[in-house]
Order: C-alpha cells, then sequence, then structure tokens
C-alpha cells in the first residue's frame, strides 16, 4: 500500500505595518513565498499590528499595495493580530491552567539587576529572567504573565542554518507572555497564530533564529504542531544594523516599470537565485520553478550591494 502524498505547504509573511515595505522585508516576502509556492503549497499574509503605538495609519494598505506591484499575491484575507485577542487570551489561559504560565511582580529593572548579578561561578550570569516570582508574587500585583520554560536543550533542523542548538532556560529564562499594561508579546501571538492558521513551514529573517527554541516550547505546551524552518539572511546597512528607513532606501511603494523589475532580480540574486528577464509575474514563475533552498546564503547581505 502507497503511503499519501504530503500535504502542499503553508507559508506566511507576516509584516509590521510601521512604514513602507523595504528592501529587507521584500527579501523576507520573496523567499517565504517562494518555499511555500514552488512547492504548490499556499501562501498567507498577517499584520502583525499588535504594538498599537508603532502603527503607521495606512502602512497595512501600503504593504499589500507593493506585495502586489511585485507580484506576490496571497492566498485568502489579511489577518490583523489586533483583531485576534480573544485567541490569544485563551492560550494564555489554557498555560495558565496547566501550570506553563505564571504571574511575575517583578519592575522590569528588577528583573535587570537580578539578572547582573553573580552567578555561582562570580561571573555575571546575562539578561536571563532569574524565577523571582516562579512560585509565588509575594503579595504583589502582577506585572506580567512568564511562561515557564522547562530545562534542558531545543533543538531543531534550520532549512538554511543546519541544526540549531538552545537551551532557553539558561539563555532566556521565563519569557514574558503578556504584561499587565501592554499587548500579548510576540512570542504568544506568532505561535498562536501560525497554529491556527495550519503554517507549516516559517520563513522569516535570521534575526528572529534566537526566537525559535522559545516558539518550539510554547507550541509544545500547547499541544500544537511543530512547522518546519528557514532563516533567510538578512539585509544590512552601512553601520551593520538591520536596513531600515534610516539608511535612506527609496521606498519601494515609490518604484515602479523597470526598477520594480530590476529590485526583485536583485532580491533573487540576495537568496542566491537566478534571476531570469521578463515582467514580475513571468520573473516569479521562473523563480518558482527553478527555486534551491540550498543555495541561499548564510550571512548577511550588503544594503548597498543589493541596491547599487
Amino acid at each position: 500500500m502507497t503511503s499519501a502524498p504530503p500535504s502542499p505547504p503553508v507559508g506566511r509573511f507576516a509584516p509590521s505595518p510601521t512604514g513602507p515595505l523595504h528592501l529587507g522585508s521584500l527579501v523576507a516576502a520573496l523567499g517565504s513565498w517562494l518555499f511555500a509556492r514552488s512547492k504548490g503549497g499556499r501562501w498567507l499574509v498577517r499584520m502583525e499590528d499588535l504594538d498599537a503605538p508603532r502603527v503607521i495609519p495606512g502602512a497595512a494598505d501600503d504593504i499589500l499595495r507593493t506585495l502586489e506591484r511585485f507580484g506576490l499575491t496571497w492566498d485568502g484575507e489579511v489577518l490583523f493580530q489586533s483583531r485576534r485577542m480573544d485567541l490569544y487570551a485563551a492560550s494564555l489561559e489554557r498555560l495558565r491552567a496547566a501550570g506553563r504560565a505564571f504571574p511575575c511582580a517583578c519592575s522590569r529593572s528588577e528583573v535587570a539587576s537580578a539578572a547582573s548579578a553573580p552567578g555561582p561561578g562570580g561571573a555575571s550570569e546575562g539578561a536571563i529572567y532569574s524565577g523571582t516570582c516562579r512560585d509565588e508574587t509575594r503579595g504583589r500585583s502582577p506585572r506580567a504573565w512568564r511562561f515557564r520554560v522547562k530545562p534542558g536543550v531545543v533543538r531543531f533542523e534550520d532549512q538554511v542554518f543546519g541544526e540549531v542548538a538552545e537551551d532557553v532556560a539558561r539563555r532566556v529564562g521565563d519569557f514574558v507572555l503578556k504584561r499587565a499594561d501592554g499587548p500579548f508579546a510576540y512570542q504568544l501571538a506568532v505561535v498562536v497564530d501560525d497554529g491556527e492558521l495550519g503554517v507549516t513551514t516559517i520563513v522569516r529573517g535570521a534575526d528572529l533564529l534566537d526566537s525559535s527554541a522559545r516558539q518550539i516550547q510554547l507550541r509544545g505546551a500547547l499541544g500544537l504542531r511543530q512547522p518546519n524552518h528557514a532563516h533567510l539572511p538578512v539585509v544590512v546597512g552601512p553601520d551593520g544594523r538591520k536596513a531600515g528607513k534610516r539608511d535612506g532606501a527609496i521606498p519601494l511603494e515609490r518604484l515602479d516599470g523597470e526598477a520594480v523589475r530590476e529590485t526583485l532580480r536583485s532580491a533573487l540574486a540576495a537568496l542566491g537565485q537566478d534571476a531570469p528577464d521578463g515582467e514580475p509575474g513571468e520573473i516569479l514563475e521562473e523563480a518558482r520553478r527553478t527555486f534551491d533552498p540550498n543555495r541561499i546564503p548564510r550571512g548577511p547581505l550588503s544594503l548597498s550591494a543589493l541596491s547599487g
């Protein structure tokens, strides 16, 4: 008896609507699109707009128009995290009931002070939550809900970086799921969204690689399927930091015609893929057909080299 063929993958692109799409975001969007479409899968778009003070009115529409201009069309409706609070609240309650989430009364300064205290060997332990409120808040009002991290090394295979291993308890400690006076944390919202949407392949920038082990533990606690991972090279500016508006790059929303085609080819080249000529739809179709994840580089990409 032959086994059933694997289901087509489900990928997603999840920008924050805090400004126009830039070249680094285009590389991430294109990479996630290729991982999904090259295997006949679905590609979703989600707006990560939980940090309301940073959201710029109209930015989400600008991002969507830019994606369409580059031929990156998506399946289904665009989801907004700000409209999914009930899902996050229900997941937090499940974690609390299972003993995997606990209230924490520590202020940020208290956490920083405890984290910088000398460890057993006399050296600083770094910015790691010390577990002060793991058992009780000592009568103080909670400032946040934290995830109770399990000890041990989390290992997973990244389709670009290979095997990744991290001891979350030693490197991060119990991390925040929600602050009393703020939104749900990125880690919780992303895990809930990807699980509820059936995302099978998480493709994003390598600057988020260190979130993966935390999210793997969180998915396990919520009984969610563990997806595949692929972390793409980050586009950096002259200062070596992740490129953004401060680097003076022309917003992609202002490009048209040949500039769109050249930028799309530059993004493909950044991912180590062939960059054929043609209109955006023709370029993407050929890239989809010939996509090879093994050609994606691991190191950071220079903004000047890509845009010049």
